[in-house]
């Protein structure tokens, strides 16, 4: 949840504490959470990508797909073009009722924009291809969705974020006194967000593992910061995060850190390498939405097509901004679509669970224990009913 901004839905806020009350117990030490070895990119992406090419399937990069076409009846919708740009020259492909079609719609990181240590990132309103292609497949049939709902306001959906690269040991220093822990160990660092709370910008940071790369010199540290609030001016550069620099969101960052404000332009200048990025689109899936914003991952009489990613509307109770809701809707598009006779995992049901809900009233309670009122017998004849109870059913 640590992407919510006040405008954000409300909706979303429920879902999270209705899939995740299991984990309330983890929160103060972060042992509910998992981390990758490396960045995703290269535990997960990179692996994923080498394991699709040994099974034979065809990467196209640097193609800018435009549209899809659909034959629309009663009962019956099916796919029947792609078309796309490649190297600007207009190409596309005839489909049968046999071809499958998986359309991502939607993106969180369209027009993304990267600075540098001496140059701001750049807020790009431009045409956004991914939501373009949405819109067009949008306007033939109203079971495909309203993207304008979450792609439509791009300055509730910015935020801007940076990659920080100490170079030497002087700003791990300031990590270590915040952490607890040694930057270089090769442990989990900060375990999740340090947030700067009463920043202007209301700035976050973390530290994972390190190295986070897999090539990364051993004497650096890599950063990820954050910032929901890019608009208005820091605390220490009186600028806007989405006017600066690396180096001056460095400095920013710094401030906060505690480091003496004397030390903060040299430490900012010599000490790191930052890079900013600015996406217009990085929260677009928690703005407010009703039924209907979404299109199911297989619309009702889709024969040969399916949505997929975050933006579809699966028949799983999961919520998004996970990497389990994406693979989730990939599931049910293939298994629906190809009729295989095998369910997608169900999402663990805690939030229907008396036993869970009572060790997360527990830890809500600050670690106090609901106690159950009565003698020592009759604690135990409600603890033995409870222990394979749900709320709905009636206790033997």
């Amino acid at each position: 949840m640590f992407a919510f901004e006040e405008w954000h839905s409300a909706l979303e806020m429920k879902l999270y504490l209705h899939r995740f009350i299991h984990h309330i117990g983890g929160l103060p030490d972060f042992s509910a959470l998992k981390f990758t070895r490396y960045n995703q990119y290269e535990s997960l992406v990179l692996p994923l990508c080498k394991w699709l090419l040994e099974q034979g399937v065809n990467f196209r990069y640097d193609v800018e797909v435009t549209d899809v076409d659909f034959d629309l009846k009663a009962g019956c919708k099916q796919a029947t073009a792609i078309h796309w740009l490649e190297d600007g020259v207009a190409g596309g492909i005839g489909l049968g009722a046999d071809d499958l079609v998986f359309i991502t719609i939607g993106s969180l990181t369209e027009n993304s924009d990267k600075g540098d240590h001496h140059t701001p990132s750049r807020l790009d309103e431009g045409p956004a291809p991914a939501w373009d292609l949405w819109r067009r497949i949008a306007a033939k049939d109203a079971a495909f969705g309203r993207p304008d709902v979450f792609g439509g306001n791009i300055p509730a959906t910015k935020w801007e974020s940076a990659t920080i690269t100490t170079l030497d040991a002087r700003i791990p220093a300031y990590i270590r006194k915040i952490a607890k822990r040694d930057p270089f160990s090769g442990k989990v660092v900060t375990g999740g967000v340090v947030t700067a709370k009463d920043s202007n910008w209301l700035l976050s940071w973390t530290v994972n593992r390190q190295p986070h790369f897999k090539h990364q010199p051993s004497d650096q540290i890599v950063v990820w910061l954050y910032s929901l609030f890019v608009d208005k001016p820091g605390d220490y550069v009186n600028k806007p995060m989405q006017d600066c620099t690396g180096e001056e969101i460095t400095q920013e960052w710094l401030y906060h850190l505690g480091v003496p404000i004397d030390e903060i332009p040299g430490l900012a200048a010599t000490a790191a390498k930052t890079v900013p990025v600015m996406m217009p689109y990085v929260t677009s899936f928690f703005m407010p939405r009703q039924a209907g914003d979404r299109p199911n991952v297989v619309p009702k009489g889709a024969v040969n097509f399916a949505f997929i990613g975050q933006f579809a509307e699966s028949a799983e109770r999961d919520c998004i901004f996970t990497t389990e809701y994406s693979v989730r809707t990939a599931m049910e598009a293939a298994y629906t679509l190809l009729n295989v006779e095998r369910g997608v995992p169900e999402v663990f049901n805690s939030t229907y669970d008396i036993r869970k809900l009572l060790a997360a009233i527990g830890r809500l309670r600050d670690g106090k224990e609901v106690r159950i009122p009565g003698s020592t017998l009759l604690r135990e004849l409600m603890l033995k009913n409870i222990d394979a109870m749900e709320p709905g059913k009636t206790a033997q």
